[in-house]
């Protein structure tokens, strides 16, 4: 038990009061030692006494406002323990493909994503979220948490500006240090949204691939492709002697290697991005364990209600007090 204002409980040795205070009364007898002993009058005087001493304790109590700590209740329900990457490349702030081919001015991919990475959240209720976001390096911005606000906040944080670097394995790296000192819930993934791709050196490759393995991390993987990009899954496509694949397609055969599941998304609109992350709904509905936080509670207002209905008793009792001897 804590108390808000503790030095109200110095009050408590009132509590004697009752019974140091003699009983005044506005009615003089003469003589009363002729009445004879009544023993069931001194029970009575001892228990309004003590009545009176509870009364005055419940509302010392309450003056110093007693609270009860928080709980941690552990709960079965249905979510992830979800990081989400974003790139913040200042790519991510073109329209989409689809709306420069048709020469209108459509939603930008990143104000797309925000709003739609928003929704997908407020639709489910047991994910913990954590956020990174990259460009020329990782910016670590939230970590695992339940907190809608804060993850709706952090979200809305990432259209800040952006630089023209594409790192996406330092993105990734740190992704996978979200969850490092959370313990697994039951299912985890990274939503890795990206419209384009940097090459990963092969010590890098192999420390995201080890942790991704070591965590059971699952990862989706939502390209927004570029105008007149190649798709990932184009599996026609042959580059010129001596050129290397295109650094999306070499990205997503990378992410094959993973012994961890994953799945890959290509977005042109904000239609085909609302797609993919409906898909990603629906895969990460498992059952998890989530820890349900339950405030303390404040315990002034039942203490004052109770001293008020014991002073009403207290009152009662009083106009049933014998007034005079026939």
């Amino acid at each position: 038990m804590n108390f808000i204002s503790p030095w109200f409980l110095l009050l408590l040795p009132l509590a004697f009061a009752p019974f140091i205070l003699g009983q005044s009364t506005s009615h003089i007898y003469s003589w009363s030692e002729m009445i004879p002993s009544d023993l069931t009058s001194k029970i009575i005087g001892f228990l309004l006494k003590v009545l009176g001493s509870i009364i005055i304790t419940l509302l010392v109590l309450a003056l110093s406002q007693p609270f009860s700590n928080q709980r941690s209740i552990e709960k079965i329900g249905e979510g992830a323990q979800i990081g989400l990457v974003l790139d913040r490349s200042a790519s991510m702030d073109d329209p989409f493909a689809a709306a420069e081919s048709s020469q209108k001015v459509g939603e930008t991919k990143s104000a797309a994503a925000s709003r739609l990475i928003i929704d997908f959240f407020n639709s489910r209720t047991n994910d913990m979220v954590g956020v990174i976001t990259f460009s020329n390096s990782a910016m670590f911005v939230l970590p695992l948490t339940q907190n809608k606000e804060a993850i709706k906040a952090a979200v809305n944080a990432t259209a800040g500006n952006a630089l023209f670097q594409t790192n996406i394995g330092a993105g990734l790296t740190s992704s996978a240090a979200l969850f490092s000192e959370v313990a697994d819930s039951g299912s985890r993934a990274i939503i890795l949204l990206s419209d384009g791709a940097g090459r990963i050196d092969s010590d890098t490759q192999q420390k995201i691939r080890d942790w991704f393995d070591r965590f059971q991390i699952g990862l989706y993987w939502v390209v927004l492709r570029q105008p007149g990009g190649i798709s990932i899954f184009d599996e026609d496509y042959v580059p010129k002697e001596d050129d290397p694949l295109p650094p999306a397609m070499e990205l997503y055969e990378y992410f094959k290697t993973f012994r961890s599941p994953f799945q890959a998304f290509e977005a042109e609109d904000p239609k085909s991005l609302e797609k993919a992350i409906s898909e990603i709904n629906l895969k990460e509905k498992k059952p998890i364990t989530y820890s349900e936080i339950i405030p303390g509670k404040n315990y002034s207002l039942t203490l004052l209600v109770t001293a008020l209905v014991m002073s009403l008793i207290l009152l009662v009792l009083k106009f049933l007090e014998v007034k005079s001897f026939r």
